[in-house]
């Protein structure tokens, strides 16, 4: 039987994003271009203080795309600064953004690049 080991990863965030639908496409994008290796996106629905805004109480779209960007540490505020941009999350009711640390990450590295590191 073949020896299975874990490789685990400590210097790691989870980089959230909740942004308006039809959005996440190009903040992924951007994400991807700034160094993120990969992102998940999921659909979800929100309410809140915002759900009306504007002058004529118009709502905001309830529909939202959810990002999830897990980053090594030190590309962390990089992409979190490129994808708060893209998003235009300096608008009102445009999404919110947050960054969580994770103690712990697994995946699979290819041999060669543990051994690159492990020098």
């Amino acid at each position: 039987m073949k020896q299975r080991a874990i490789t685990v990863l400590t210097d790691a965030s989870l980089i959230t994003c909740i942004v308006q639908r039809g959005k996440a496409d190009d903040i992924v994008r951007v994400a991807m271009d700034a160094g993120a290796q990969g992102a998940t996106t999921y659909y979800g629905r929100g309410s809140g203080v915002r759900t009306r805004l504007g002058i004529l109480g118009v709502a905001v779209e309830v529909e939202k795309e959810v990002i999830s960007i897990v980053v090594a540490n030190d590309q962390r505020d990089h992409i979190f600064e490129k994808m708060y941009l893209a998003g235009e999350l300096d608008t009102p009711g445009m999404g919110f953004m947050y960054v969580t640390h994770l103690e712990k990450a697994a995946t699979y590295i290819p041999p060669e690049i543990i051994a690159r590191l492990e020098k």
